[in-house]
């Protein structure tokens, strides 16, 4: 599978969709990744069914992509994805809710 970048002058740009259902975590993903040269945030989500219809309308090279959301989850909404769009790179992305690592 090829990864293929937009080149907008003279600099690769690799197209980015930000997905999460709370807002605060787009905006800071979004946020940071504007201060990095070669990556473009095309558009945000706040739903799996939101990045399906972001991902045709926009084409990303790459999703990142929460894992836990209301309806579509993340998971699904990746494998639907990936059907229609084998080229998209995934990133999972999600914050763990319970303590990694128990105190004993």
């Amino acid at each position: 599978m090829a990864f293929v970048m937009t080149v907008a002058r003279g600099v690769c740009l690799i197209k980015v969709l930000v997905v999460d259902d709370h807002d605060l975590v787009r905006t800071g993903i979004t946020r940071m990744l504007a201060d990095i040269d070669g990556l473009q945030v095309v558009g945000q989500a706040d739903s799996g069914e939101e990045s399906l219809k972001k991902a045709r309308e926009l084409k990303p090279d790459v999703v990142l992509m929460d894992v836990k959301m209301p309806g579509i989850g993340g998971l699904e909404a990746t494998r639907k994805m990936l059907r229609s769009h084998p080229d998209i790179k995934v990133v999972a992305v999600t914050v763990c809710e319970e303590d990694p690592f128990p105190t004993r």
